[in-house]
Order: C-alpha cells, then structure tokens, then sequence
C-alpha cells in the first residue's frame, strides 16, 4: 500500500480531458497573463463565494501581504492572530514591519479564541487575522463583535477553508472569507480547491478596498503606466486560471468527500478513547482541508512510524507553535499565554484526507491506526 496524505494524480484523472483541452486551449491562444480564463474565473468564483469582488494574485502569502498594503496599516501596528498555523499567516505581518501578536487558540476547533484576542487588544492593534483552520471557520460572530467594538479591520484566512458556510446566531449564512473586511485564499495544488501550481486570491464586498487591491496586484497601476500607489508583482497564471475554472464547479463535490472520509474516521475511532476526533464547530460546515486527531497517551512517533511501514502517510500540523520559531524570538512572548497551543503541538496528528478515498483505504488506514493503539 501507497496512502498519500493528498492524491492529486487521481483527482486528476478524473478531469483530465477537460483540464487538458482547458490548457491547451490558453497555450494556442498565448494569453499567459492575465488571460480570458483569469477573468472568466474571477467573475466565477465572486459568484461562488457571493462576492463583490474577487481579485486574483500569485499565491496565498501574497494574498495576505496586499490585504494589509490595502488597509493602510503603519509600521508598528499591531496586528493579532493564531499561534497554531502555518507561518505565512504571520510573517506577512512581520515583512510589513508590523507587529505580529499571537494568541492561543480553542482546544476544541483548533481556530483562535476569541477571549485570547480581546485579551490582546491594545491601542496599537490595528487588525485580527483569524484563520479558518483544517477547514472550518473560527467564530466569526464573536470576531466581528470584537473588530466593531474596538474598531479594528479583519482579515480572514480561509486558505484550508475555501468552500466552508459560517451560520451567524443572527440569522444569516456566509461562506469563509466574505465576513470580514477582506478574505484570502490559497490555490496551492493540495488545497481544497487547488492549481497545479502556486496561485491566490483576495476578495472583499467594499468598493474602496477592491480597487485599491486591484492596483496593488499590479505595481499600483489603475491606469497602464500610471502608478498611483506602491504595489507589487503577483498574477494568477492563465494556466493555472484555466485548471481552476474546471475545479471550482467540483469544488461542493470535492468537500462532500472530504467530509465522507472524516465521518468515516470518526465512527471507526469512536469507541477509542485515546484519539481524540475533531470537534465540529456547530457554526460551521467542515471541509476537512485536514483531519487532525488529538492522541491521549499514544506514542505519536511510533504510530507514525507504524503507519509508515505500513504504507500510510500521516503529518504534524503544526510542531512548533509560532512564537516558539526562531523567526519570532525577537518578540516579547510569554510563554505562559499558550497552553493550548503548546499541548497541540505535542499531540495533534494527521491522516491521509482527500476526495478519492474509497471505503478500503479508509479500513485499511483506521485499522493500520488501531492496531498501534491496542483496540
């Protein structure tokens, strides 16, 4: 057995004769930037998402940075989020001489407290970062409650969630990144709704931020060859506009499976009180970008080396929390504001998670797991 922690090859597959004709039709045209498929997508995905606009950038980092570069923020400003993520989250923060302040996060969803972040706030804070983490979102009800208190813009990260609805206790029902001021994303091949490359997106509901956002992607040109503001270089590729346009009406489907498979695992580690199964967030859909267990007095190492051998992937995310990489040690962090976070770190594993597990793989993994475990 072969069990990868993603199987693009055979979600490729699957969509090949239309992903193929989709790139070779960009390739006769030589449209390779900033192409019809660019557009076609962006106006597709802002419909998908019920977005005003949807602007396209070079990856999920770049996507975070012009966010901020939007928003105007100072050097010096604070701007709070989630010790337990991948990095890029943050050190956008830090490229951009602002202030990154980490906050512990919920021991039950994995995303941000919202406690910990109001604890956080000071009169340099300027923005929340939360981030959708593993494919559900934080809660989001909360967060904006906060922001408008204190008068603080929100960024949300939804690369592991693209896809997720977040139900508000007031009634109404959003998708990932359309509740805050500006929502990003990640096209990179093994998200949800992945590329076959790097590639990202920033999308926002308020004319203003759109616009400037559209100049910053563009070394801050509105009008060719009139800059009207610092900007960068970051362009989704045609191509990889091309792959996304064929995968983004599968992308329902695609969660759907992922969703299968986690309820698949949780009924087969049900009994078993040494792994602990994610807890769904009752405001939130899940789309299982991951599916990370909490292990109760199992050697995580050796299970992992057990699932190996046994032709099983499986990872860590997240080893080292944030403010203990090195990156950061030039900051002022208490070690003492992290318990959760740090105890995730000791016990979080992950399993394979993907659309095309079939029901024999998913046996064959949750049997691979339990025997480690005794059960």
């Amino acid at each position: 057995m072969n069990i990868p922690m993603v199987d693009l090859k055979s979600q490729y597959l699957k969509i090949k004769s239309e992903v193929d004709s989709k790139i070779a039709n960009v390739i006769e045209n030589t449209a390779f930037v900033n192409g019809e498929d660019v557009k076609e997508f962006k106006k597709e995905l802002a419909t998908y998402l019920n977005a005003k606009h949807v602007i396209t950038c070079g990856n999920g980092t770049d996507a975070l940075q012009i966010a901020m570069m939007a928003l105007g923020l100072k050097a010096g400003d604070e701007v709070i989020s989630t010790d337990f993520t991948f990095i890029a989250t943050v050190e956008t923060i830090a490229l951009l001489q602002l202030t990154p302040v980490m906050v512990d996060v919920d021991p039950e969803t994995f995303t941000i407290s919202p406690e910990a972040i109001e604890k956080a706030i000071t009169p340099k804070t300027k923005a929340i970062i939360p981030v959708h983490l593993f494919g559900q979102c934080a809660d989001m009800d909360r967060i904006m409650e906060i922001a408008e208190k204190h008068n603080l813009y929100v960024i949300e990260d939804t690369a592991q969630a693209i896809g997720s609805d977040f139900s508000s206790e007031k009634g109404w029902t959003k998708k990932a990144g359309t509740i805050g001021h500006i929502g990003c994303t990640s096209f990179f091949p093994s998200k949800n709704l992945g590329c076959y490359g790097d590639g990202g997106a920033i999308f926002t509901n308020d004319d203003e931020l759109g616009e400037k956002i559209s100049s910053i992607v563009n070394h801050g040109m509105k009008v060719r060859y009139y800059h009207d503001r610092i900007g960068v270089n970051s362009r989704l590729d045609t191509v990889h506009a091309a792959v996304l346009r064929v995968k983004l009406p599968h992308l329902d489907e695609y969660n759907a499976a992922r969703r299968a498979a986690a309820d698949y695992y949780d009924r087969a580690f049900a009994d078993c009180d040494m792994l602990i199964t994610p807890q769904r967030f009752k405001k939130s859909t899940h789309t299982f970008h991951q599916y990370t267990m909490i292990l109760k007095g199992v050697d995580r190492e050796g299970l992992q080396a057990h699932l190996k051998s046994k032709g099983v992937s499986s990872a860590v995310y997240y080893p080292v929390a944030l403010h203990n990489q090195k990156a950061f040690q030039g900051y002022d962090y208490n070690e003492n504001d992290y318990p959760v976070t740090d105890e995730l770190c000791k016990t979080v594993l992950s399993l394979p998670m993907n659309t095309e597990l079939d029901q024999d793989t998913l046996k064959y993994i949750t049997d691979s797991v339990l025997e480690f475990v005794g059960v």
